[in-house]
């Protein structure tokens, strides 16, 4: 299972360099993070029927670390 989201990730970096035609990548990491983020959060705490401490347990984060990243989504 992570080789498949290890390729996935592979392929979309893969295409995000080969799409920016000669602009120079910015932010890679940050981006990066805030696009896997969120459908992450999502699917854990759909996962876990909305409890935070399933999902943060889940997540190997303390609850309070998830409670701030859902607030930095705008899932609360």
């Amino acid at each position: 299972m992570s080789s498949e989201i290890h390729d996935c990730v592979r392929r979309s970096l893969n295409r995000y360099f080969r799409d920016l035609d000669g602009q120079a990548p910015h932010a890679i990491y940050d981006m990066l993070l805030k696009s896997v983020e969120r459908p992450m959060l999502e699917v854990v705490m759909k996962q876990a029927d909305g409890n935070q401490t399933v999902a943060a347990e889940m997540l190997g984060i303390s609850r309070g670390t998830l409670r701030r990243m859902l607030v930095e989504h705008k899932l609360l």
